[in-house]
């Protein structure tokens, strides 16, 4: 075999191991998502449309591969978030425009937000998705003097708390206005981190990018590996 077709051949092996492992995490989404996560391996593989023993070629349990179907949620949120907010300037408005998003978000992507708030607390904590963001637009305002917390770690920890107890709200009363609801919390919150009134009330009356795109099609289709032995 030549090199060249050494490559390809390489190539094709890593891309159908990518996507057999795609495939069963965004089945364990949909577990997740509908609180299934008592499901056997095997109705795993089956809903992924993979062979049974290309489970463990990438993941060494169940556990194992929830974790990393949660990670991978908050990867996406994150990096839609950074999509919407790079355009600002002000870290309180990146605060305030990515907590208003993220309550959105709620409705619009129900699935994402039932697998990322599987975790619960353990949220405001992750080093992946809204709260590594919310800390560093925090500790950002802070030094630009637009926030006068003096413990912005303190200052997550409560927004991280509304933003939980946002969320369950929003799902058990799909009769709430989410976007008017949200933005009274957002307020709220920058009124909490020492934003004045008008500044706050400015702040969630700005115009929200359109809340689309990538997500739209969350959790996308598991779809069959080329070599379900990979």
């Amino acid at each position: 075999m030549s090199d060249a077709m050494a490559r390809a051949a390489s190539t094709r092996g890593a891309r159908r191991r990518a996507q057999t492992r795609s495939a069963l995490i965004r089945a364990a989404q949909r577990l997740i998502a509908e609180k299934r996560t008592n499901a056997a391996i095997l109705e795993i593989t089956q809903l992924a449309d993979v062979g049974m023993g290309s489970f463990y070629n990438h993941f060494e349990s169940r556990e194992q591969l929830f974790e990393a179907a949660v990670d991978d949620a908050l990867e996406l949120q994150g990096a839609y978030l950074d999509q919407l907010t790079t355009d600002l300037e002000d870290p309180a408005e990146s605060f305030a425009r990515s907590f208003r998003i993220i309550g959105r978000l709620h409705r619009h992507v129900p699935e994402l937000s039932k697998v990322i708030l599987s975790q619960g607390a353990a949220l405001v904590t992750s080093d992946h998705g809204l709260a590594p963001r919310a800390l560093r637009d925090i500790r950002a305002a802070v030094e630009a003097g637009r926030f006068s917390t003096s413990d912005p770690a303190a200052a997550l920890l409560i927004a991280g708390g509304a933003a939980l107890a946002l969320a369950q709200h929003l799902h058990e009363h799909p009769e709430v206005d989410d976007a008017a609801l949200t933005d009274t919390v957002t307020e709220s919150l920058l009124l909490m981190l020492g934003l004045s009134a008008d500044d706050a009330r400015e702040l969630v009356a700005h115009e929200l990018p359109e809340v689309s795109g990538p997500l739209d099609d969350f959790p996308p289709k598991a779809s069959a590996a080329d070599d379900s032995t990979q």
